[in-house]
């Protein structure tokens, strides 16, 4: 019997309770590279002098409650992966699973604590099938207990191996901005370069991330990888971060919008380039930015199709 994937566009699935703390906010900053110096990310209090910008979160963290939900403990991996069931979709397989692109569009300023009520409502937006896999798109939306909506989300998993009828298909109703390409023509008008430590993947997944994958070498080899590698939202957090320290001089309330596809995994410990063009205005005065995040370890593209809207710095530089 054929399956109908269009039936799958538009499902709304049960809404997710979310919460986190301060603590939470300045772990992820760990996970995503934030180093000693980085005070308003990881002080953690709510004055600071004069000299210093006020603490306050990564405007990426919420791309983490999909897993963490209301978690306040390290959780089993296992248990999160209980297959979603979508009208018009085969039943899919969560153990072969791949993140295929992440965005958030930041409507609103994190509060540092949650409190209770918070949300995340999320609905399929588009639907691929290919010779390769089953492609699901999601758009989640983070709300507070009056169902005022902070960011916006949209990510996408590809089934390796799942088929629905064999044949081609493509639907979607929604998603994040497309970038324009990365100029040829010029150098990077900002490049950021970062490391990472052997211990990064460590760190992130105290965000709520716990696939063994990221810790285990026996699990990493039998999924075919030589080693562990590192959570690619991290390397998103990464690349998050080099845009506001160039861009804009380190204001992270001046990032309204950032967009990737994961190319190629990255150990703990590799290094990584962010190379960033200025393409154009964005909206609401931010400049529209397209960038690519490779690591210089191994030499290949892990983030590409970067894109970001950041309010620029009156002196941002290289």
């Amino acid at each position: 019997m054929p399956y109908d994937l269009g039936k799958a566009i538009g499902f709304q699935l049960p809404d997710k309770p979310v919460s986190w703390t301060r603590k939470d906010l300045i772990t992820y900053a760990l996970g995503v590279g934030a180093k000693r110096d980085d005070l308003s990310l990881v002080y953690g209090a709510s004055c600071f002098s004069v000299s210093h910008k006020s603490w306050g979160p990564l405007p990426t963290y919420p791309v983490v409650l999909a897993l963490k939900g209301e978690d306040t403990d390290v959780s089993l991996f296992a248990s999160k992966l209980t297959g979603e069931t979508i009208p018009g979709l085969p039943k899919l397989d969560p153990k072969r699973v791949v993140h295929g692109t992440q965005s958030i569009e930041v409507l609103r300023d994190l509060p540092s604590e949650s409190g209770p009520g918070w949300k995340l409502s999320t609905r399929v937006v588009g639907v691929h099938e290919n010779k390769s896999g089953i492609i699901i798109e999601r758009e989640s939306l983070l709300s507070d207990p009056k169902d005022t909506v902070y960011a916006r989300l949209y990510s996408s998993s590809f089934f390796l191996g799942s088929k629905a009828n064999g044949e081609k298909f493509s639907e979607v109703i929604a998603g994040a901005p497309q970038p324009k390409p990365v100029p040829k023509d010029r150098k990077p008008d900002w490049v950021v370069r970062d490391k990472t430590t052997p211990e990064q993947a460590l760190i992130y997944r105290l965000s709520g991330d716990y696939n063994p994958l990221h810790i285990d070498p026996n699990m990493a080899k039998a999924l075919g990888f030589g080693d562990v590698i590192l959570h690619g939202l991290s390397s998103y957090g990464f690349a998050a971060r080099g845009l506001i320290q160039a861009v804009a001089n380190g204001d992270r309330r001046a990032l309204k919008l950032i967009a990737v596809r994961f190319t190629s995994p990255v150990s703990p410990g590799d290094e990584l380039e962010t190379q960033v063009w200025e393409v154009g205005p964005g909206p609401e005065g931010s400049t529209e930015v397209s960038f690519i995040t490779r690591d210089v370890t191994t030499g290949k593209v892990a983030l590409s199709n970067g894109i970001a809207y950041i309010k620029k710095a009156e002196k941002s530089r290289l």
